[in-house]
């Protein structure tokens, strides 16, 4: 036996060889970890079925007036629905419960159990047991036993009839109510906000179990009392006086339904949580002291002297139990319940995890398209851009030697004996048919004929050679123009894509001390706002969203809200949006943002070709949504239909391109490329386009083989020229970009080449052009526009002899609504440093 191969396992007496031994040890190791791993599983499992299992034997001996009991039944059924795994424990815990009711229940319940379960296998059987049959199934197993027992009874009754619809009935809303409430407590979900329904029902359950524990009492304590009046303080820390009020009436109610005599508790136990809860801020003793005044109060005003001393030690021990329970109890309910700090805080963090995530894989795909670009661009950099090459001019060659030249007598004479002047000659006669595709066989060299006895037939199959070749280059320009137009929008994409990772990350940034100070000062105001996200604070670029009452006609956010922002953050804040997004609630989500420094104001004026009503002239004056607004025109070669289409395809790939986020000149090089390939006709069309920053005016100008643009300040007009090819033609485009910073009260004048060639070659177009502006005595952009373009008409003599379009827009500091009323006593906010 080879020893290397063999492993021996101790405690095992097995032998295993090679691969197989690693494989084994892997499998121990795994088996290991999974067994350390299960008992804590087996833990947490064995901690809801012991809960399950208490609250079932607790509704087991529940009943209602000392006669029904239509909890247990309701109970177990959606426990076999929701949780089959605890199915006998809850069913035996159950069934120990109902020993402890009164007769005839103790026979009744177990009973009820059988009945439904024998309906259940039944639907089963036919694959139609669906948890929104288990209401009926109750109903149906609670009315037949309790038919059948009033039937074999001593006397049947229309009381009798009444209070066994009654508990069939009651079962039926029960169950309804277990099915929201028993999830809640089983089935702990992230990021879950409990619904009003859901938290009522989790109520009612919680009621219903500590109608179990009626009779009990210890050292004269009822436990019902206790239980009760610590539920309140628990609901009353976290969800204020209305959650806390709401539990006492539910709670007193379904107790005084248990015991009749205990009618008075449902008003002592809601004034004690509504007053608990008015409390909160006081912390665990401020609810504490609430909840002791109020039982107390309404104890003395119902109870007799020594019940009154009875209800306040069972106060006092609610209290008790209240105080020992841990931080992380309240903090674990508050998550579930809308409205809390802790939920909030707890959305928070949701939400952040979610950001992180998809930053993450925002950037992960943004390295696959960047690979996929240099993986393109890399094969696009092996080609070499089609053209006459010599293993093409040779394949020219070839082909006329094995066509016309095989049958030719002289073929050794010319292509052994006189090979570099034959392939001279074929060379020359590539290069006149490259310059004179109809070349005919006269106008060849007469050298060529004493040379060549078949020149004709020469003649015409490199003609045809050429044809194929002019049909094959063309394709493969197209092949390698597309090849480059993908490597560029991919890395435009992964560009876009990574700006959006990190947009994600600095969204994540959590800034709680900053809504903190927001929220204090809101509250100064006596205004009081359900929630705020502050989603940015970068200068120029803040962005806040603030949950607040809405009423319609008040108009807080622009008249107070904003204001105030703009004192703490240092700069003018505006409304942006006002969201309503929870109408029952009358809950509106407002956006706030940085008010832009300058705004733009726009005019046009145009006029087609021969007064005809299409111009092949496209403008375009957008905001991009990032706090640049741009000014475009485009002239699209000739004039019509034809013209503007290419104007305005342009113009508006350009536009979505640059609202998308990819840089300028990538953007440029796509759109020059679309429009390469669109058509193998040559089509083109320039285009000029300013992009004005609104919070600097700092402007950035791209002109492609567009005229000059103009910029009047006063008296003086600045030209703004450059000088390249349209887009369109070929395919490595130079684009100019030309940086300004303007002014308020600068007007920016654009036009096409209708407009600014209208003086003929004879006159300086520069020179009388700004002549031109500075005759125009206006600041409306509309009016400068109009002016202009009947200027340019009249000097023309009223004809109109090229599409003309002309684009005027005023740059003006913008004064945001409401920007003057300032809010004295506000400290400046700090701002976090910004995410790189």
């Amino acid at each position: 036996m080879d020893k290397r191969n063999v492993v021996m396992f101790p405690g095992t007496g097995t032998v295993k060889r090679g691969a197989g031994a690693l494989y084994s040890r892997l499998g121990v190791t795994l088996g290991s970890l999974s067994a350390l791993k299960r008992p804590l599983d087996m833990l947490a499992a064995k901690k809801w079925m012991i809960l399950l299992s208490f609250m079932g034997f607790l509704l087991g001996r529940a009943t209602i007036l000392d006669e029904l009991s239509p909890f247990a039944a309701a109970f177990f059924a959606v426990i076999v629905f929701v949780r089959r795994d605890y199915l006998l424990p809850v069913g035996a815990a159950v069934m120990a419960g109902s020993l402890f009711a009164p007769y005839p229940n103790m026979l009744i319940i177990p009973a009820e159990m059988i009945i439904f379960y024998l309906i259940l296998r039944g639907l089963e059987s036919y694959e139609r047991a669906e948890l929104s049959y288990a209401p009926m199934m109750v109903f149906v197993s609670t009315f037949v036993v309790n038919l059948f027992a009033t039937l074999v009874g001593p006397s049947m009754t229309w009381y009798s009839m009444m209070m066994l619809t009654l508990d069939a009935v009651l079962s039926f809303v029960l169950t309804l109510v277990f099915i929201q409430a028993i999830p809640v407590l089983t089935f702990r979900k992230k990021n879950y906000m409990l619904k009003n329904e859901e938290i009522l029902c989790l109520i009612i359950l919680l009621a219903s179990v500590m109608t179990g524990a009626v009779g009990w009492a210890v050292h004269g304590l009822s436990a019902e009392h206790v239980l009760s009046r610590y539920l309140i303080l628990l609901f009353a820390l976290v969800g204020g006086a209305p959650l806390g009020a709401s539990v006492g009436v539910v709670t007193g109610l379904i107790l005084s339904l248990a015991d009749i005599s205990a009618f008075a508790q449902m008003s002592l136990l809601a004034f004690a949580g509504m007053l608990a809860g008015m409390l909160r801020e006081g912390k665990k003793a401020g609810v504490s002291l609430g909840m002791l005044l109020g039982a107390t109060i309404l104890s003395i005003y119902f109870n007799k002297p020594e019940q009154v001393l009875l209800s306040t030690w069972e106060t006092c021990a609610a209290i008790g139990l209240f105080l020992i329970t841990p931080k992380s109890f309240f903090q674990m309910i508050g998550k579930y319940v809308p409205g809390t700090q802790d939920h909030t805080r707890s959305q928070h963090e949701y939400a952040k995890r979610v950001r992180d995530l998809t930053a993450e894989r925002v950037t992960q795909f943004s390295q696959v398209f960047r690979q996929l670009s240099q993986s393109f661009g890399q094969a696009t950099q092996s080609m070499h851009p089609p053209g006459k090459q010599a293993e093409e001019l040779n394949h020219f060659m070839d082909a006329a030697a094995q066509g016309t030249c095989a049958a030719c007598f002289k073929q050794s004479h010319c292509w052994d004996a006189k090979f570099y002047q034959t392939y001279k000659y074929m060379s020359d006669i590539m290069t006149s048919i490259e310059n004179k595709p109809d070349l005919r066989a006269e106008e060849l060299p007469p050298e060529l004929g004493k040379f060549c006895t078949k020149r004709e037939e020469v003649l015409e199959v490199l003609k045809q050679q050429y044809h194929l070749y002019q049909n094959d280059m063309q394709w493969k320009r197209q092949i390698f123009d597309s090849r480059h137009l993908v490597a560029e929008q991919l890395s435009g994409v992964s560009q876009v894509m990574e700006d959006l990772a990190r947009e994600i990350k600095r969204e994540s940034q959590t800034m709680h001390i900053q809504e903190e100070q927001i929220r204090e000062a809101l509250l100064q105001l006596g205004l009081s706002v359900q929630g705020i996200d502050i989603i940015s604070l970068d200068s120029g670029h803040v962005e806040i969203e603030i949950i607040h009452a809405y009423t319609k006609g008040y108009d807080e956010c622009r008249k107070i809200i904003a204001p105030m922002l703009s004192d703490i953050i240092g700069e003018h804040i505006a409304v942006v949006g006002e969201v309503l997004t929870h109408p029952k609630d009358g809950l509106a989500t407002v956006r706030f943002k940085s008010a832009k420094t300058f705004e733009i104001t726009t005019g046009v004026a145009a006029a087609a070709k021969g007064g005809d009503l299409l111009s092949g002239d496209s403008f375009s004056t957008v905001e991009l949504g990032n706090g640049t607004f741009a000014v475009a025109l485009s002239d699209g070669m000739g004039n019509g239909e034809r013209a503007r289409l290419e104007s305005s395809s342009a113009l508006n790939i350009l536009e979505q391109l640059l609202q998308s986020g990819m840089d300028e000149r990538l953007a440029i090089k796509s759109v020059n490329s679309i429009l390469m390939l669109r058509s193998p006709e040559e089509i083109y069309a320039t285009v000029d386009m300013a992009l004005i920053d609104q919070y600097s005016a700092q402007t950035t100008f791209m002109k492609i083989g567009s005229t000059p643009s103009f910029i009047k300040r006063g008296k003086e007009v600045i030209p703004v020229t450059a000088s390249n090819l349209p887009i369109g033609i070929i395919q490595d485009i130079e684009v100019d970009f030309v940086s300004l910073q303007l002014q308020a009260g600068d007007v920016l004048i654009m036009m096409t080449d209708g407009i600014y060639d209208a003086p003929g070659y004879a006159v300086n177009k520069e020179i009388w052009m700004k002549r031109i502006i500075q005759e125009v005595d206006s600041s409306d952009p509309q009016e400068i526009a109009d002016m202009l373009l009947e200027k340019v008409i009249r000097y023309q003599q009223n004809h109109i002899h090229d599409d003309m379009t002309v684009v005027v827009g005023r740059v003006d500091h913008f004064h945001p609504e409401w920007a003057n009323v300032h809010v004295p006593g506000f400290s400046r906010m700090e701002r976090p440093r910004t995410v790189s």
